[in-house]
């Protein structure tokens, strides 16, 4: 009799085991979903820094800044074509324009995709775009200068281009630097450090043709 109760005893106590044993197992796997959901959660601010969200105000400025500061190194160049002697100079003013076009759509796009305002007026439309409100980017030329530039020819256009276009890369170093020191969104940190190698490097391009001349 003694074993007989010992024997059902342990039966009971063996499917109170494997009771247990399946309610964790269930619990574990319920746990599994929401381990994945927390995975997912997780991932969703990783893409959004590639949004319009991901970005400050500096990122704003830079792109509200640049592109009219492109825009008047493209009116530049342009007319370097029909009033530049040398060919090197023609030949330099075609890449400045070529590497710059691109960018302003670029900047223009983040702009509409941010919903801040894009810079319309081309400067050069009335030669300075900024009048004497220029002075207040760095390396931007002011009427009086652009006047100056439109009407010289040969030689001396050569000479005032490339000191012109010397101050205005310059300019263009400083407002990508701080870009690169204060901005957030990662294409604009980027296109900052290429507008510094890019017109670096044409500045060390253009003092050596202004040694020359």
């Amino acid at each position: 009799m003694t074993s007989t109760r010992s024997l059902v005893r342990r039966a009971a106590l063996g499917v109170t085991a494997v009771t247990a044993a399946l309610v964790l197992a269930a619990c574990g796997n319920g746990d599994a979903p929401s381990g994945t959901g927390s995975g997912t959660r997780t991932s969703a601010p990783t893409s959004s820094e590639d949004t319009a969200g991901a970005h400050n105000d500096q990122d704003v400025d830079f792109a509200q800044g640049m592109i009219p500061h492109h825009q008047q190194a493209l009116r530049m160049a342009q007319t370097a074509q029909s009033r530049a002697s040398s060919a090197e100079v023609k030949d330099l003013a075609s890449r400045i324009e070529k590497a710059q076009d691109p960018e302003i759509e670029t900047m223009s796009g983040w702009l509409e995709a941010w919903g801040e305002d894009v810079p319309s007026d081309m400067p050069g439309m009335d030669h300075g775009g900024h009048g004497d409100d220029s002075s207040d980017m760095p390396g931007m030329m002011g009427t009086e200068d652009m006047d100056q530039l439109m009407e010289a020819s040969g030689h001396d256009f050569d000479t005032m281009f490339l000191t012109m276009m010397i101050e205005h890369h310059e300019g263009a170093v400083d407002m990508a630097a701080t870009e690169k020191d204060k901005g957030r969104y990662g294409p604009a940190k980027t296109l900052a450090d290429d507008i510094i190698t890019a017109q670096t490097a044409e500045i060390e391009e253009m003092n050596g043709l202004l040694d020359k001349s």
